[in-house]
């Protein structure tokens, strides 16, 4: 196995995998902006890869992949939340997030080119399309595994999917809940990979996303 790529959405739980996955011995970067990152990390979740699975599916062949859903009537008011709280920086001319993560946001949720981005109907949509997008990608593969967290089994087949052996029935952490987004950053783990990391190639990142329109 080469890596693991979370890609659900935000707000779908990727804070409370990537937390549980450091304890069963996983390097895990919550975003990842550098090559060296990736090199560092068995687990990637969240930016970029909700919307660079198929960039990533081809430089890290062999990888799993694993999509979280979430019920809309749940997942649309957390996506609202965050949309609004984040909206400044993530703006592409003048926001200050790493422009990786505003570049995928802004692809995935069209930011920049919708009049109400934080608007259900709209969120929604851009949550199907997704959905749709990932699961046309990897139909007919053994390689994608589909879980909602809130389900009491979904870390055990998490564990089965990744080969990792483990004991009675495990359950995710829920975190990030309500108006919390910073729970990554409060973690404290050995195992957790810098976002920024810097390597061989600095603060690099892929050729790819240079290339993308």
């Amino acid at each position: 196995m080469n890596k693991v790529f979370i890609i659900g959405l935000p707000r779908t739980g990727t804070t409370s995998i990537s937390v549980a996955m450091l304890d069963y011995g996983f390097k895990v970067a919550h975003t990842a902006y550098t090559k060296h990152a990736f090199t560092l990390a068995d687990i990637v979740s969240d930016s970029p890869c909700f919307c660079d699975y198929k960039q990533l599916d081809g430089l890290f062949p062999g990888s799993k992949f694993v999509y979280l859903e979430r019920d809309l009537s749940l997942w649309i008011p957390s996506m609202q939340m965050l949309v609004n709280k984040m909206k400044a920086e993530l703006d592409l001319t003048t926001g200050t997030f790493n422009p990786i993560l505003k570049r995928t946001f802004n692809h995935t949720f069209e930011l920049a080119t919708t009049a109400i981005p934080d608007d259900a109907e709209h969120l929604k949509a851009c949550y199907l399309r997704h959905q749709r997008e990932v699961l046309d990608y990897f139909n007919g593969r053994d390689d994608l595994l589909r879980i909602d967290i809130s389900d009491s089994s979904s870390l055990s087949r998490l564990l089965e999917f990744l080969e990792v052996e483990f004991d009675g029935a495990p359950i995710f952490p829920h975190l990030n809940i309500g108006k919390k987004v910073a729970c990554w950053k409060e973690h404290k783990h050995p195992n957790k990979v810098n976002a920024n990391s810097a390597g061989p190639e600095h603060r690099k990142f892929f050729e790819y996303a240079n290339k993308r329109k």
